[in-house]
C-alpha cells in the first residue's frame, strides 16, 4: 500500500504583509571546493567562497533558497563530467541554474572568491616558493526574451612600491653632499643614475576586474601578471640576501606614485586585451599602505574598455 504524499505548505509563496520589491535575496559565505580543469596541466583545486542572489518580487514572501544550493551542487557534480577551465564560467553556469529554478525571478547574481597558489622563483638566486593571490569571479543573469549573461573576473595582487617624491629629494640632498665633497658633476650624474636613492616603500595592492558578455574570454592569469608588472617590484615570500638586494634595488629605481600603478594597469589591459569588445567594464584600483603615515593612498579608474582605448590613442 504506497503511503500518501503530504503537501507541505509553500509559506515563502505567500502574500507579504508589506509587499514591496527586494533587490537581492539569497545567501552568504557557502563555501564549496572547486576544481578547475587546465589544459595539459593538472587540475586546480579551489577553497571557494560563494554568495549567491536573486530578486524577489512583491507578490511573495520569500525566496526558495535550498533552490540556490541544488544549482550550485548540481554544477559542481557536473564538473567532474564535463570540466569547467573558467571561475565566470561556472558562476555563469550556476546563475543560468537559478534563474530556472526560481520562476518568479528577474535577476540571479553569483559572487566567487577564492586564494589562487602560484609557482614563482627569485630573481638572483632562482629559489622554487609559492605566492598566493586572490581571485574572485561573478555571473548575472537576467531573464527576458533571450536569456542574457553578464560575467566578470578579477584578482588582487600585491606589490612593492616606492615613492617617488621622497626619492627625488633624497637625490638632491645628494647631489648637494657630492659636490660639497669635490665630487665633478659627471661623476655625480654617472653615480646618481645607477645607485637608486632611498625612499620610504609601501606595500600595494593592485586590483582589476573585466566584466564581459558570456561569450567573451578573460584571461585570469594575464591579468594577475598586469598587476603584478605594474607596481614598483613584485613581492616574494622567500627572499635570500642577493634575492633581497635585486628586489630593492628594482623598486627603487622603478618608482611608482599609487596613480601612476593604475595608469600602468590601463595601459597593459588595452595592450593585452585586443579581443575584448568596448563595452567590456574595466576596474581598476591601486591600494597602498603607506609606511611613514598612518593613512592609506587609493586611486582607480573605472570605464569601458572603448573609453580606455580612445584616451590612450590620443597619448604623444
Amino acid at each position: 500500500m504506497e503511503l500518501p504524499v503530504i503537501q507541505l505548505p509553500d509559506i515563502q509563496a505567500n502574500q507579504p504583509e508589506i509587499p514591496i520589491t527586494l533587490t537581492r535575496v539569497g545567501v552568504t559565505d557557502v563555501k564549496k571546493l572547486v576544481e578547475v580543469a587546465r589544459k595539459n596541466k593538472r587540475p586546480i583545486v579551489l577553497l571557494s567562497t560563494f554568495d549567491i542572489f536573486v530578486d524577489l518580487p512583491s507578490d511573495r514572501k520569500g525566496a526558495n533558497l535550498s533552490r540556490n544550493f541544488e544549482a550550485i551542487d548540481e554544477v559542481l557534480e557536473e564538473m567532474i563530467a564535463s570540466p569547467v577551465y573558467e571561475i565566470e564560467d561556472l558562476c555563469g553556469e550556476v546563475a543560468k541554474r537559478l534563474i530556472g529554478r526560481h520562476e518568479y525571478a528577474l535577476n540571479a547574481e553569483v559572487r566567487m572568491k577564492s586564494e589562487y597558489v602560484l609557482k614563482r622563483e627569485t630573481p638572483q638566486t632562482k629559489i622554487k616558493c609559492q605566492e598566493v593571490v586572490n581571485i574572485f569571479a561573478e555571473a548575472k543573469a537576467i531573464r527576458g526574451k533571450n536569456l542574457s549573461i553578464r560575467k566578470l573576473v578579477g584578482a588582487e595582487v600585491l606589490g612593492i612600491t616606492a615613492c617617488p617624491c621622497a626619492q627625488e629629494i633624497m637625490r638632491d640632498k645628494a647631489k648637494k653632499e657630492l659636490k660639497s665633497l669635490g665630487v665633478e658633476n659627471a661623476v655625480i650624474k654617472k653615480f646618481l643614475d645607477n645607485v637608486p636613492m632611498p625612499t620610504h616603500n609601501q606595500r600595494g595592492r593592485g586590483v582589476i576586474s573585466i566584466e564581459v558578455h558570456d561569450r567573451n574570454f578573460v584571461s585570469l592569469d594575464k591579468i594577475i601578471d598586469i598587476i603584478e608588472h605594474s607596481m614598483s617590484s613584485q613581492m616574494f615570500e622567500l627572499l635570500k640576501r642577493s634575492d633581497e638586494a635585486a628586489v630593492v634595488e628594482k623598486a627603487h629605481k622603478n618608482p611608482k606614485f599609487v596613480e601612476d600603478c593604475v595608469r600602468t594597469m590601463a595601459q597593459k589591459i588595452v595592450m593585452e586585451f585586443p579581443e575584448l569588445p568596448d563595452d567590456s567594464i574595466i576596474t581598476i584600483k591601486q591600494i597602498n599602505e603607506e609606511s611613514i603615515h598612518r593613512h592609506n593612498a587609493f586611486a582607480e579608474r573605472k570605464s569601458t574598455l572603448g573609453e580606455l582605448r580612445q584616451e590612450i590613442s590620443n597619448i604623444g
